[in-house]
């Protein structure tokens, strides 16, 4: 899964969050109203019933108390962002399974390379596995970061060496000593160059 799909489903799930919290506040803001309105309606009955002694008296449904009330809807509230927070650890978890169903069939043609060292056609079947690993990884958003003749640029080069040579201008990488890849565009790994005086 991509760090794009990542972001969207984060956000999503947090607007998810923000709407249920708003629904919440707003309900309950509603349930206080109705508790003063009703208390108020109790009080001018209570008023008229003295007044009125000849009315009869009928029996009220227990009102829930505005306490319990809260604490039923922390409690949805609380088991709603647990709930949040084990599909959160879960999309994390399980984010790279395309991947490395991708990694796995390299690995299987590793392992039948391997087993099959015959000497004809070995270097040629290791080259086709680089490359099927290759593919696979550009798929999931990497890319080598040119280097060899290239500006030297700090954000993407990392520099061990200054050497003196006739086959690259002054400030260009002469070497590349390891190479640097970025995922998605951004540098998860600066190349290790040289670099012409």
């Amino acid at each position: 899964m991509t760090n794009k799909k990542k972001d969207e489903l984060q956000e999503e799930i947090d607007a998810k969050a923000d709407e249920t919290v708003e629904e919440a506040a707003e309900e309950t803001a509603e349930e206080i109203e109705e508790k003063e309105d009703s208390g108020e309606e109790k009080r001018e009955e209570s008023e008229e019933s003295e007044l009125n002694e000849e009315s009869k008296e009928e029996p009220e449904e227990p009102a829930e108390d505005e306490n319990v009330k809260y604490l039923r809807l922390m409690a949805d509230f609380q088991n709603y962002k647990k709930r949040v927070e084990k599909e959160k650890k879960d999309l994390y978890a399980y984010a790279n399974e395309n991947i490395m169903n991708d990694l796995l069939t390299v690995l299987d043609n590793f392992e039948r390379a391997l087993d099959h060292d015959d000497g004809e056609g070995f270097k040629e079947g290791v080259e086709m596995i680089f490359k099927q690993l290759g593919d696979a990884l550009e798929k999931s958003g990497l890319a080598e970061i040119p280097a060899l003749g290239e500006e030297f640029d700090p954000n993407k080069h990392n520099a061990v060496m200054t050497e003196d040579t006739d086959e690259y201008e002054s400030g260009k990488v002469s070497v590349v000593m390891h190479k640097g890849y970025t995922l998605n565009g951004k540098v998860i790994r600066p190349s290790m160059v040289k670099v012409a005086n």
